[in-house]
């Protein structure tokens, strides 16, 4: 191993951590590194091939041309099954520690550089395997990924600051406001470096990577679209339609770029939904087909309508974890993150966490001021 590892985590879910873990390595290898990468503690899960595999080490593994097993770049599968195992006593903490171990040193051996994706700071506290813990087993220098939008966000990056300790290489805010730009870079970011905290940048909010579009939730839910209008619009959150009209239009009017879940039997909320600006798209619920009326009421506004034959419920746990995940991911996910970071951090000063003679160039400016069309609505 030449150099440490580079270890990405993040205050919360949804913060961009994966797309930048991968953009950095990505910007690494096109610097002519010869660079690995692993997610210990797999959290983002799918079926391939009869085995639960974590989607990021996977992706990561193309654009990086490596040969790696699976085993290797995800030795933990952390899924509600490990867990049930872990709190019934069939799992050794010692013994996945040493697992995570060896097969980073496999991975690394003979490597310039080595990212290593985390699962989250408080996620395998069961095993003592937080990323705190993972940064301590692997010698790892910790990149923290965290999103603004109010002054209260503060509070976990401090507080993940403190549980990193002098594991904590800096921070970096993604997926900043317009709004929230200002107020961050004139006081958060002063206020954190008078803590000792170290700041890369803070990169503008994107519609591309922020949310997804009606027709991508469409095909990951499989959903049947009842209209033809409005399937390219993004949706970054879901609000349920589960009370009376009167009531659902308060709150839909309080919402913005939402997906509303209801009952497809549900016509008052429906057309509750449609009056609202910040509210993109309808999903219907158990296979039944709204009123006409509603269906041309929703052409008429340009708001698409999906049905989904599953019930509320399991239509809500579906699209939340759709949401959550962000836009699915893919190269051309991570480019865009890659000319983020290039236009507003400072990527050498990232890629020499490792320790190696990266070049370290801080001179403090987080971004250029030139328009970019990660400006939020």
């Amino acid at each position: 191993m030449n150099s440490q590892p580079i270890l990405v985590t993040s205050t919360g879910e949804s913060t961009g951590k994966t797309a930048v873990a991968l953009a950095l390595a990505l910007a690494a290898k096109e610097d002519g590194r010869d660079v690995g990468f692993m997610k210990p503690k797999g959290t983002r899960l799918q079926s391939s091939v009869g085995k639960t595999l974590d989607e990021d080490p996977m992706l990561a593994r193309e654009l990086l041309d490596l040969d790696a097993a699976m085993h290797e770049m995800e030795p933990v599968v952390y899924s509600p099954t490990f867990v049930q195992e872990v709190v019934r006593g069939r799992e050794d903490a010692a013994s996945l520690r040493e697992t995570v171990r060896e097969a980073y040193e496999g991975l690394a051996a003979d490597r310039d550089l080595m990212v290593v994706e985390g699962g989250g700071l408080a996620t395998g506290g069961i095993v003592d395997l937080t990323d705190t813990d993972v940064a301590d087993l692997l010698d790892a220098t910790v990149l923290l990924v965290a999103p603004y939008g109010e002054p209260g966000d503060v509070d976990a990056v401090v507080d993940a600051a403190d549980r990193l300790g002098d594991r904590l290489g800096g921070v970096l805010f993604n997926a900043v406001s317009d709004a929230a730009y200002d107020d961050l870079t004139t006081d958060v970011i002063p206020f954190l470096e008078g803590r000792g905290v170290r700041v890369f940048g803070a990169l503008p909010r994107v519609r591309e990577l922020a949310g997804i579009t009606v027709a991508e939730l469409a095909d990951e839910i499989g959903a049947e679209p009842l209209t033809e209008a409005g399937n390219g619009e993004f949706v970054e959150r879901f609000v349920v339609g589960a009370m009376g009209a009167n009531e659902a239009l308060t709150q839909f009017r309080r919402t913005r770029d939402a997906v509303m879940v209801t009952g497809g039997d549900r016509a008052e909320i429906q057309t509750a939904a449609l009056e609202a600006p910040g509210v993109r798209a309808l999903v219907l619920t158990g296979g039944f087909r709204p009123p006409g009326a509603v269906l041309g009421r929703a052409e008429e506004a340009g708001k698409p309508v999906l049905l989904v034959q599953s019930d509320t419920a399991t239509a809500i746990e579906r699209i939340e974890s759709v949401i959550r995940s962000g836009r699915a991911r893919n190269r051309e996910t991570v480019e865009r993150m890659g000319e983020l970071l290039r236009d507003y951090a400072d990527v050498g000063a990232m890629l020499s966490l490792a320790g190696d003679d990266g070049d370290d160039s801080d001179d403090g400016d987080y971004g250029d001021d030139s328009d970019d069309d990660g400006d939020a609505e």
